[in-house]
């Protein structure tokens, strides 16, 4: 989906971190926080778009990424890699809840923009 490589800062998708090795219960823990994301994501969107994601264990430390695809436009996606803290404490419920409305409302503009100035009606 869209996505692009780059040599952040610690922390930011493409950056270095510390090498973060997770436990099994870590790993549960951060497969159900982008679970739950999706799932909100999902909750704000109508039938029709696809959502999805990602979550790989690279050296340097678990990456994740939730994507949306629209009916019409070009597909969203926001990653992450969460530092130790973040994957001890557990993600933020609010911070969890910031980027499922921003993934739909990304993906919901995508729709818009693809549509154009003069959307045809196809409903009442």
């Amino acid at each position: 989906m869209n996505g692009t490589d780059f040599a952040g800062a610690p922390g930011i998708m493409g950056g270095s971190s510390n090498n973060v090795e997770l436990s099994p219960d870590e790993k549960r823990g951060l497969r159900r926080a982008v679970a739950g994301i999706v799932s909100r994501t999902e909750s704000y969107l109508p039938d029709g778009y696809v959502v999805g994601s990602e979550l790989t264990y690279g050296s340097d430390g678990p990456e994740a990424t939730v994507a949306v695809r629209p009916p019409a436009g070009h597909p969203v996606s926001a990653g992450f890699q969460p530092d130790a803290d973040d994957i001890e404490a557990g993600l933020d419920d609010a911070d969890r809840d910031e980027v499922a409305k921003g993934l739909a409302a990304s993906a919901a503009a995508q729709v818009m923009y693809a549509m154009g100035d003069d959307p045809v009606p196809v409903a009442r």
